[in-house]
């Protein structure tokens, strides 16, 4: 019988961590040792201690994984018949949404994230198996019109192995994001996690056995970037790279793809900004920025980070974002706070840094700014929630992703300053609009260079909506019918009769 969520809590807060969490590769429908016996310590954001860890694997690992991969795409996965492919991934969300509980624990655990939180990852990942369970049978050719005696069609085949490197900021939702529509399509995966979160990628594993799923369509390799990472995007029997991260990083897949012709998908952050004009719904509007920019902490690459107002309300909306985040109250995850910790102390380093350097530099501090220490919080990392207020064009803090509870505000004086404002970072990946005017809105979704705009709610949308940037944001979209383009090629049969 499976431990209640209140089990699984007593159980950590005692003994500092939790039983029969994975530590070893899965490659092949097994569980495997690491060629080497270096491991990884997971570490809990809310205390900074160490509660797991997890095997550090190896370019030769990764070789075995991809052969598996491979083997299983040919004999098996890619000539299986779309609906039994469909039945096995609605299969695997329903044993998902049973274990929901303890994925939910472990993510909040191992990413910092307020259980509320990870529960609604959770929830998610379930939804994109369930979606994407629903394609399977419906990804099809086409016919083309070429006149009496000849009949062109095409078919639409999936492309083969797939690689998923994974964020560590949505750690499930991101897997399961690549993984479902691949695997939907008829490809095979090998799974890389960010080696700060890879406990839930591991544990879905044994989901999908206990799903039926046939061995090597699932394979997970946990490691480091450079020992487990590079090795992966630069297999030459993978054929389309699946990543979300750095734009650096970013950068040095596309290279790797290249070297060997793959297709890739690239997600590579944001600078996102949300545009509120003066016919805002005040009310609306704050709370809309509260939770776009400080929902995990800030830790997302779609955040609301960037605020451009409209000199009018500038005053009034700050304030009375300022005061509802005065009601944010941080602490351990398991505690079930509305405000989470910074994934690592390298990421609070990193926030901190450009607040410090931002207020050497005179910009105001509307409030944060400083990270935090409670008797609740002395021990983890956690950076207070900060507004930075009125802050030039030119300024890092408007130009750079800080990926952390940092809002910028950005002072304008007319609509058509609200577009330049907008769009003046590299990045273009999501976009947020307030306003009662529906010419405005519709003006500022079509001038606003980004993937997605919502409109009065920043957060809208789901897995059937197409998600991905433009410029430096990245390559492709995921998420909706389009992801699973990512994953299949078309080919065209033209006879004559």
């Amino acid at each position: 019988m499976a431990k209640t969520i209140d089990a699984l809590i007593s159980e950590y807060f005692q003994t500092g961590t939790l039983q029969d969490l994975p530590n070893k590769l899965f490659i092949n429908g097994e569980w495997v040792s690491a060629s080497t016996t270096k491991t990884i310590e997971s570490k809990d954001p809310g205390n900074g201690k160490v509660f797991a860890s997890v095997s550090a694997g190896q370019a030769e690992d990764i070789d075995k994984a991809v052969k598996a991969a491979r083997d299983a795409f040919i004999n098996v996965w890619r000539d299986m018949k779309p609906s039994k492919r469909g039945h096995i991934l609605s299969k695997a969300a329903e044993i998902l949404e049973q274990k929901a509980d303890y994925f939910a624990v472990v993510e909040a655990l191992d990413s910092g994230k307020p259980l509320d939180e990870a529960k609604g990852d959770v929830a998610s990942s379930v939804g994109a198996l369930r979606y994407y369970a629903g394609c399977a049978d419906k990804i099809q050719g086409d016919t083309f019109p070429l006149g009496d005696g000849v009949f062109s069609f095409s078919s639409v085949d999936p492309v083969g192995v797939t690689a998923h490197i994974i964020p560590w900021n949505y750690p499930l939702a991101t897997t399961l994001r690549g993984v479902a529509p691949a695997l939907a399509a008829g490809c095979t995966a090998v799974v890389k996690p960010a080696e700060q979160t890879s406990l839930t990628a591991l544990m879905l594993a044994d989901v999908f056995v206990e799903a039926g799923l046939p061995d090597g369509v699932y394979n997970v390799i946990t490691g480091t970037g450079a020992e487990a990472g590079s090795p992966l995007v630069n297999h030459p029997e993978v054929q389309h790279i699946t990543f979300t991260g750095s734009v650096g990083t970013g950068t040095l897949v596309m290279d790797a793809a290249a070297k060997n012709i793959n297709s890739v998908t690239l997600e590579l952050g944001g600078k996102s900004p949300i545009v509120a004009l003066a016919d805002c719904d005040l009310e609306k509007t704050a709370e809309g920025v509260l939770w776009a920019i400080f929902y995990n902490a800030g830790q997302i690459c779609s955040a609301g980070s960037r605020l451009v107002v409209e000199r009018t309300i500038h005053r009034e909306l700050v304030d009375r974002i300022v005061e509802k985040t005065s009601q944010l109250k941080a602490g351990h995850a398991l505690t079930n706070p509305n405000y989470g910790a910074i994934n690592s102390i390298e990421q609070l380093e990193k926030i901190d840094g450009f607040v410090e350097r931002a207020k050497a530099r005179g910009i105001t501090v509307a409030c944060g700014g400083e990270r935090i220490k409670t008797k609740e919080t002395e021990n983890g990392w956690f950076y207070a929630p900060t507004i930075m207020d009125d802050v030039p064009m030119d300024d890092e803090l408007v130009q750079q992703e800080i990926f952390g509870p940092v809002l910028t505000v950005q002072v304008v004086d007319s609509l058509e300053e609200a577009i330049k404002a907008a769009n003046c970072t590299d990045f273009a990946l999501a976009a947020g609009v307030y306003t009662q005017n529906i010419s405005h809105a519709l003006k500022l979704s079509k001038s606003i260079d980004s993937g997605q705009v919502t409109v009065n709610d920043y957060w809208a949308g789901g897995i059937e909506v197409p998600f991905g940037g433009n410029r430096s944001s990245g390559i492709g979209r995921e998420k909706g019918l389009e992801a699973l383009r990512n994953y299949v090629t078309t080919k065209a049969i033209t006879m004559t009769f």
